[in-house]
């Protein structure tokens, strides 16, 4: 009788919290899953050296004296070369470290020389995105094209805004944003690579006299590798993942 009364004792307790999960909308004893389709916008990146960081420090300091409003070059906005920008599902993350560590494995990516030769900027409304220009290789080529094709398994068409460290003041550029990392392989990867450091925003009137000026050319090396998740106007803005590289 005592193990009759204990059994219908559970499974009253059952039906209870099945109950309460069906009027609460949440689970009695389980903590609830991740959702399965969250997404996160992510930079694999190359880290460049002290050459190229001090050349990028300075043109970041001038481009503040001139439009306050933009960002200081810091730990939410490393100074970086991009390899490859997308949308990856989150839960896959740590399947896309092993993916491109196995690729940096298999070169030394500090040999590299890169030759810096120009300015450029991308429009943000009246607002422009300005960086350092480097020549691409074909190493620097193949190996973007060796990290496309390792992440390829676990990447999605596009995102959210959510899926970036934090939104703009603006929602088109929310809109241009989310656009350019769904369309990074398509329109800046192989010939249409465009290696560069980013190094602040400015009024485009202001950059376009700057695209005029003399550019000093220097040669510098990348330092290390990471991949970060991406925040407003595209910069490096929290690091999920970093490499020791070969020296």
């Amino acid at each position: 009788m005592k193990t009759i009364n204990l059994n219908l004792f559970r499974l009253m307790g059952a039906a209870t919290c099945a109950l309460a999960m069906l009027a609460l909308g949440v689970g009695c004893a389980t903590a609830q899953a991740p959702a399965s389709n969250a997404v996160t916008a992510i930079d694999i990146l190359l880290e460049p050296d002290a050459t190229m960081l001090k050349h990028a420090e300075a043109n970041n300091a001038r481009l503040l004296r001139v439009y306050p409003k933009g960002f200081a070059l810091d730990a939410s906005h490393r100074p970086h070369i991009t390899m490859l920008q997308c949308f990856v599902r989150t839960a896959d993350l740590d399947k896309v470290y092993a993916a491109v560590g196995k690729v940096l494995a298999g070169v030394n990516v500090n040999a590299m020389k890169l030759d810096a030769f120009k300015y450029y900027y991308i429009p943000a409304g009246e607002l422009g995105v300005a960086g350092i220009v480097a020549r691409p290789t074909p190493e620097l080529l193949k190996l973007q094209a060796d990290i496309i094709a390792a992440v390829a398994p676990f990447t999605v068409k596009t995102g959210p805004i959510g899926a970036f460290t934090a939104a703009h003041d603006d929602p088109k550029l929310d809109v241009q944003m989310i656009d350019y990392v769904s369309a990074f392989v398509q329109k800046a990867s192989g010939e249409r690579f465009n290696p560069h450091v980013t190094t602040g925003t400015a009024p485009r009137k202001y950059l376009d006299k700057m695209l005029t000026e003399p550019f000093q050319p220097f040669t510098f090396s990348p330092a290390g590798a990471a991949v970060y998740q991406l925040g407003p106007f595209g910069t490096a803005a929290k690091k999920l993942k970093e490499w020791y590289l070969k020296r």
